[in-house]
């Protein structure tokens, strides 16, 4: 089917690698990796995300939530069918996930950790923005349509490109559509009128930025009171960007605070390395000497 500037085809979706059916953390790990080697538009998206849930669900099959999302994608081609322009094609998108499939943003439990893995968002049809917007994504991409994530300040939102101008869609609002004045007031809402929309806010995002802001939220989550967690989604963030010093750091702290004393002085080592004249290099030193005389007491 062709549309004005856009086609929307009815041929099975992708002609990717076949992921692992079944995923121990140790395998997830590996394969989440293996992904971010890859060039970023090579980069299955719902893989990788599915990956990230992999490690705290480790008999999830992956194989089979790609099927639920071919499904819901066969849902939105035969509602997008008639569809004359994408503002239909959106509406067919729109219908599918929101009404027919009930998918809705999680108000009541914001930072439930499970709003961060696309199983249980694909399970429990709730989730948060990115989250959200991952499963539009894909549902688009399996109807040939063009969907871009956008990396707004506090909330995520999806963007589809046109001749004309882009249309901005919010799924974690059901899909309402935005201008980019409406994202605009959409910020300004959110932070209190603290922040201004900058034109580079509303650029679409790579992949590799979409699973780093989900690991993120993730680690927002975990630091405060699962260090185990906080430490696993530090390691996958690293995997995205090795030299990023502030993680690096915590990387290290959280090794100490973990008993793992050698790792952590390497870490910690590297972080002063890379950062020498950094503002908390003393600090630091001083707690690679802490770490060194604990290990001296204990031997």
């Amino acid at each position: 089917m062709v549309l004005s500037g856009l086609t929307v085809t009815s041929v099975s979706p992708f002609d990717l690698d076949q992921p692992v059916p079944s995923h121990s953390a140790k395998n997830a790990r590996s394969r989440f990796a293996e992904l971010l080697s890859l060039d970023d538009e090579q980069i299955n998206l719902a893989e990788a995300t599915l990956l990230i849930a992999a490690e705290e669900y480790t008999n999830l099959n992956i194989e089979d939530y790609l099927e639920k999302l071919d499904h819901f994608g066969e849902l939105a081609r035969e509602r997008a069918a008639g569809a004359r322009d994408a503002i239909d094609v959106i509406s067919a998108l729109n219908s599918t996930l929101f009404e027919a499939l009930g998918f809705h943003g999680n108000r009541d439990s914001y930072y439930d950790p499970r709003n961060s893995f696309l199983n249980q968002v694909i399970d429990r049809r709730t989730g948060i923005p990115i989250t959200l917007t991952v499963v539009y994504m894909e549902v688009a991409k399996r109807i040939g349509f063009q969907i871009q994530g956008v990396g707004l300040p506090y909330h995520f939102i999806a963007k589809h490109e046109t001749l004309t101008g882009d249309i901005f869609i919010d799924p974690f609002n059901e899909g309402r559509l935005l201008s980019a004045a409406g994202c605009a007031e959409l910020l300004t809402e959110i932070s209190g009128g603290k922040d201004d929309l900058q034109p580079e806010h509303l650029e679409s995002v790579s992949n590799k930025r979409i699973l780093a802001r989900i690991l993120l939220n993730l680690l927002g989550l975990y630091k405060a009171n699962d260090p185990r967690g906080a430490l696993a989604t530090i390691d996958r963030l690293l995997l995205i960007n090795p030299d990023y010093t502030p993680h690096i750091r915590l990387r290290g702290l959280l090794l100490a605070s973990a008993g793992d004393q050698t790792k952590a002085i390497a870490e910690l080592e590297r972080y002063l390395e890379l950062v020498p004249d950094a503002d908390d290099a003393g600090t630091i030193r001083e707690q690679i000497k802490s770490i060194h005389l604990n290990q001296v007491r204990r031997n």
